[in-house]
């Protein structure tokens, strides 16, 4: 069976992630989170004083691109490959509402997004992968021969994110998380390089109402569907 390029997009808590790893399992493909490399270098900013609520020191975090090394490593107990910064393992570090919280911001830098996309591309350059984020289709892979754009109510996504976090025992309330996604939603589509958009030969699956089941069914019927037409 051809293997084709397969390209997930949304907004964030919309459970791109959740999806993108199931088809990539189901399709023995590979699948690469680029949120979570976003999430790293925002770590990584963190740890060095870079960034917080008061300050962000562009020009810094630039002049130290070239000393972050971001790598997958795949883990069997899990299924899925974690995110490791500089030789460490920081795949619960990247997943707390303080990341999340300037994830966006350094989302927006266009020497990070560069050299991640980049990075992205070189994944993906012999087909054969699943991969979600914000620009995927439109920026790492405009020639992918499936994209999708996932969506779902802020509400609804708050609540997911709210579930999740609150089951792993952080200290959150729906509230904040609620605030976050809406902030989230601003910066990633009005951001001048790479914003949040549907591309034009994407399909747009709103997930609101649906469970996981029905989405990977649905999902997983249209990837068989392109994959035979390649």
């Amino acid at each position: 069976m051809k293997k084709i390029t397969i390209a997930i997009d949304g907004f964030s808590s919309t459970g791109k992630s959740t999806i993108a790893k199931q088809l990539a399992n189901t399709l023995t493909y590979i699948y690469v989170d680029s949120g979570a490399m976003y999430r790293a270098v925002t770590l990584y900013a963190m740890q060095h004083k870079f960034i917080s609520e008061s300050y962000f020191y562009v020009d810094n975090l630039i002049s130290s691109l070239h000393k972050i090394n971001l790598t997958f490593k795949f883990n069997k107990e899990l299924g899925f490959a974690e995110m490791y910064l500089n030789g460490i393992n920081v795949e619960n570090e990247i997943r707390t509402l303080e990341v999340s919280k300037f994830v966006s911001k350094i989302a927006e830098v266009s020497e990070v997004r560069k050299k991640l996309v980049e990075q992205q591309q070189k994944m993906g350059i012999n087909k054969g992968v699943v991969m979600d984020g914000r620009d995927i289709g439109t920026v790492v892979f405009p020639n992918a021969e499936l994209k999708l754009f996932i969506n779902a109510s802020a509400q609804k996504r708050a609540q997911r994110r709210f579930d999740e976090l609150f089951k792993r025992g952080d200290k959150v309330t729906f509230d904040e998380i609620l605030k976050n996604v809406e902030y989230r939603d601003h910066i990633d589509s009005t951001r001048e390089d790479s914003p949040l958009t549907i591309a034009k030969d994407a399909i747009v699956i709103d997930n609101s109402e649906m469970t996981l089941d029905e989405q990977f069914e649905k999902i997983y019927a249209i990837a068989l569907q392109v994959i035979n037409k390649s």
